[in-house]
This record gives structure tokens, sequence and C-alpha cells, in this order.
């Protein structure tokens, strides 16, 4: 039985300019820092911002 090729990555890629506007968005509206946003994102792995915010609001709570 021949087994089907790893389906590819299909993430659609983001362009620098459009992450920088929502790493600065979301700093904005969280109220911390773009490079903990970066660093969210970096740890993810992934530039939802559902996952990033769920992140922002777990570290929040540990406070």
């Amino acid at each position: 039985m021949a087994q089907s090729p790893a389906k590819a990555d299909t993430a659609p890629t983001i362009d620098p300019a459009a992450l920088e506007e929502e790493v600065a968005y979301l700093a904005k509206r969280h109220r911390v820092t773009p490079a903990i946003i970066r660093e969210i994102i970096r740890r993810l792995g992934v530039s939802e911002r559902s996952a990033i915010e769920r992140e922002i609001q777990k570290g929040k709570a540990r406070r």
C-alpha cells in the first residue's frame, strides 16, 4: 500500500509589515511591550490573534 506524501504547511505566510502592525496593535491593546508579543509568537509558533491573546491572559493571571 502506497502512502500519500505528507501535507505541506498550508498556513498562509504573513508579510513582515502586517505582522509588525499586529504586534503593535496587540501590545497597545494589552498594555505590554511589543517584545513580549514577539516572544509569545516565537514560543507558540503561530501568529494567530486569538492564540496570542489567550497566552497573554494566562500570563496576566499568574501575576
